[in-house]
């Protein structure tokens, strides 16, 4: 899913009028496969957490790192790997980017254990580090002024289109085939990508590119996040107790404090602090946290919810995200066009609100319901919701920075859109986990089963929905087990939806305390990211 700003970045890329006219066609293939990857990976790895369950027998915490392992290089490299782009070559970087993500992705595919497919998940983030800001930057230097829109807007039109088929044919080849070619899949396309950059794909840097990259303030991000992070997801296996989690919350949170301050005395900083005076880049930074925190949280347990409990194959875990795609897609243009005519303000009020309807919705269903009278309404409400809000989001954050800043200002509030599911998911995960918890020794309690088959059940829970019922208990004993184990997740679910409704309702106040109503017709907030 493409997150926030990524399309504003292009903004700030030279236009190069020196490109071959029969390249350009080659140049979107290039950079729309390149492209298709992140997104496709990106949705097709939640649709396979419960098939890397029952592979490895992994328990969440090992799901948490399979996602978090991901976001968590991509989220804290992303705008160094753009600044590299920039001074070394756009598409000497976009190419190693490509390169990495493909050598990972085939790495993944042959994984043995979950943590081998964890370390190759963390690569594959930084892969995506460089090839992600190095899509659109190609694309705003090889395309004039005149022809560049249509460039975005075809590059836009072709990547939500494999964001709605990702699912689909990630869960079809997950259950006739195996979840290894949801990342085997990539490689053919790396191979199309290298082959046609090399050949039509000019080089291009930034002239405007000064000062030294960065390094200080990307070693602190990503060792500050990690170490939150590990502690945040951690601690459901080894307590708050631990002196390993303890310190490496402590740890995190003192390189955090030092980035922040490392960035004010750095003379190219990744994040420039002075973006942060302006209240309008405050708040819809905030906004975009809040929001695509719940998202990303929504994401991770839903495929679970659905294949575990709901008992659908991998292919309807996929295709049930299809309606919230394709109103985002549809209703992109339409919303482009809201903050034109009324400012960014409404719009962002209105479309988190939506948002948080959504979740309140999506916390009702319950085990053996329809889809579509169950999570359908929750799931369209939610696409509108979002469609509503995220062409907005890109207008304000265009609009709250001078120029010169445009291009760090989309790439802050892209790296923000991706550390909000790296939160996220590790501090609801701990929720999760203790509902699951305090659920499933409830009602086991009320069902006659001997101590033993009860105790091998529990020692289990860490793996959630995807407990195994020991041999040898009755038929009747086994439904009873599976409906506390069904029920106990399920209302871990509601809990989290409930918490996320919460997360998007503050990004609803958020907006209307901190984000002006100032109008802009920037018309790269059209094309918003799906």
């Amino acid at each position: 899913m493409k997150s926030p700003s990524e399309i504003a970045a292009i903004l700030s890329a030279s236009a190069a009028g020196s490109t071959n006219p029969r390249s350009k066609p080659w140049i979107l293939v290039a950079t729309i496969l390149a492209s298709s990857m992140a997104f496709i990976d990106s949705t097709v790895v939640n649709v396979a957490l419960p098939a890397l369950q029952r592979s490895f027998g992994a328990t969440v915490t090992d799901l948490q790192w399979v996602v978090e392992a991901y976001l968590l290089l991509l989220g804290s490299l992303i705008l160094v790997g753009g600044s590299l782009g920039d001074r070394f070559g756009r598409r000497r970087m976009f190419l190693f980017g490509v390169c990495v993500f493909a050598a990972a992705s085939a790495w993944c595919g042959g994984a043995s254990s979950i943590q081998q497919l964890i370390a190759a998940r963390a690569v594959q983030g930084f892969g995506a580090a460089f090839l992600v800001p190095g899509s659109l930057s190609i694309i705003g230097a090889s395309f004039e002024d005149n022809e560049r829109g249509r460039a975005i807007g075809t590059w836009s039109g072709f990547t939500a289109i494999t964001a709605v088929i990702g699912p689909v044919l990630g869960g079809w080849l997950i259950e006739h085939a195996s979840w290894r070619w949801a990342f085997l899949l990539n490689l053919p396309l790396a191979i199309a990508v290298i082959v046609v950059s090399i050949w039509h794909v000019p080089e291009s840097r930034a002239e405007s590119a000064r000062g030294p990259v960065d390094w200080g303030g990307a070693l602190l991000a990503t060792f500050g996040l990690g170490g939150v992070v590990f502690g945040l997801v951690e601690s459901s296996q080894l307590t708050w107790s631990n002196v390993r989690v303890i310190a490496a919350v402590i740890l995190g949170a003192i390189c955090l404090a030092l980035f922040w301050f490392a960035e004010k005395a750095a003379k190219a900083p990744m994040v420039p602090p002075e973006l942060f005076k302006s209240r309008d880049f405050t708040g819809a930074n905030i906004l975009t946290f809040l929001v695509y925190a719940a998202l990303g949280v929504f994401l991770f347990l839903f495929p679970m919810d659905l294949i575990e409990v709901q008992h659908y194959s991998a292919t309807a875990a996929g295709a049930a995200f299809l309606p919230m795609i394709l109103l985002m897609f549809t209703l992109s243009r339409w919303s482009g066009g809201l903050a034109d005519r009324y400012g960014a303000r409404p719009p962002l009020i209105i479309g988190p609100t939506i948002v948080t309807i959504a979740f309140l919705l999506l916390a009702w269903p319950f085990a053996g319901r329809s889809y579509w009278t169950s999570y359908f309404p929750g799931i369209v409400v939610l696409g509108f919701g979002l469609a509503v809000s995220v062409a907005p989001l890109t207008t304000a954050i265009m609009g709250a920075a001078d120029r010169a800043n445009v291009g760090a200002a989309s790439g802050i509030n892209n790296a923000v859109a991706r550390i909000a599911g790296l939160i996220a998911i590790a501090v609801l995960g701990i929720v999760v986990t203790s509902v699951f918890n305090n659920g499933l020794q409830r009602r086991l309690a009320h069902i006659h089963i001997e101590e033993p088959t009860r105790s091998e059940i529990l020692n289990q829970r860490t793996k959630l929905a995807a407990i195994e019922i020991p041999a040898g208990v009755s038929a009747d004993e086994r439904q009873a087990i599976s409906a506390a184990i069904a029920n106990s997740f399920l209302e871990a679910f509601r809990v989290t939806m409930l918490l996320c409704a919460l997360l998007a309702a503050n990004g609803v106040i958020s907006a209307y305390l901190m984000i002006g109503n100032n109008r802009t017709t920037e018309s790269a907030g059209h094309s918003a990211r799906t």
